[in-house]
């Protein structure tokens, strides 16, 4: 199985959203984790909601440091949700491929952001794992 690292600032919105997504979509096929570069510490309740509403939240998803998902390198690939993680994150130890793919940050805003930014997760970040790793 291929391992993907979905990397944002705070790991509380867009990487999450990503890892539920990818690890219900992608099942036996990709192991998604995530992490934020400036991890938040909580993850957003709208986030979560939108996982719940896909079927794809785990108790297991809570924000997370770069060195906490180390135990589960090397990553088949690493990918960017957001410019700061990306500029922060130039290289990463052990990683086959770095790529960004960038969303905007639903936080702060209306449930409707969160689902936008979900679909937009699967409309063009699917794509790419599918041709990265598939």
């Amino acid at each position: 199985m291929k391992k993907v690292l979905i990397l944002c600032t705070g790991n509380s919105c867009r990487s999450i959203m990503a890892e539920g997504l990818i690890n219900k979509y992608f099942k036996g096929k990709i192991k998604a984790y995530s992490a934020g570069s400036n991890p938040s510490g909580k993850v957003n309740e709208n986030a979560k909601k939108v996982l719940v509403e896909e079927d794809a939240w785990s108790d297991e998803y809570h924000s997370k440091t770069v060195d906490e998902v180390l135990k589960y390198a090397p990553f088949d690939l690493v990918v960017t949700v957001c410019d700061n993680a990306k500029e922060s994150c130039p290289t990463f130890p052990g990683a086959k491929k770095i790529i960004h793919v960038g969303f905007e940050d639903p936080d702060g805003k209306d449930f409707s952001e969160f689902v936008k930014t979900a679909n937009e997760i699967k409309k063009r970040l699917f794509p790419v794992l599918e041709k990265e790793l598939l």
